[in-house]
């Protein structure tokens, strides 16, 4: 081989290999973004109109004030009700008494789909939760399902507390 078809072969090689490298990183590298400091625009802690967890409207709302999630009418007795936009589940044990759980399985994460039977069910893995308290009953998951606060209102309107 020749001195110049060697290199040429070696601009080719780097060549390619620049090439492969961008198209790589333009198709599934992760983009790196330089971190951004507040402008103006946005309230310093001790600044007029800055909120602290302490003096936000939500933390300092009153629970009447949340958006009503269910009617307790809607929840039967030994059963519950599984609310998919919210991904809640509202049960109710024994006539009266309501619990609330997060609707997402501990197991693969899917959204339980009934309660059946005193059960909570998830039709992924086939995992099974007590409505009385969101104790696995049946795995393949290990943890329960995390409980909600809730209020029951006069009118029988359930909200996140």
């Amino acid at each position: 081989m020749t001195e110049s078809q060697t290199a040429r072969r070696t601009v080719l090689a780097a060549g390619a290999a620049a090439l492969a490298g961008g198209t790589l990183a333009a198709c599934g590298g992760e983009e790196k973004k330089p971190a951004t400091k507040p402008g103006p625009s946005t309230p310093s802690a001790g600044a007029p109109g800055a909120s602290s967890p302490a003096s936000s409207p939500v933390a300092s709302a009153p629970p009447q004030a949340a958006k009503p999630l269910v009617d307790s009418s809607k929840v039967p007795v030994g059963g519950g009700t599984v609310l998919k936009e919210a991904k809640l589940v509202v049960t109710q044990p024994t006539a009266g008494s309501f619990r609330c759980f997060s609707a997402v399985c501990p197991h693969p994460g899917c959204l339980v789909a009934k309660v059946a039977d005193g059960t909570i069910d998830c039709p992924c893995h086939g995992s099974r939760f007590q409505v009385a308290d969101g104790a696995v009953t049946h795995g393949p998951a290990t943890r329960g399902l995390e409980e909600k606060k809730i209020v029951v209102a006069p009118n029988g309107e359930i909200s996140l507390a």
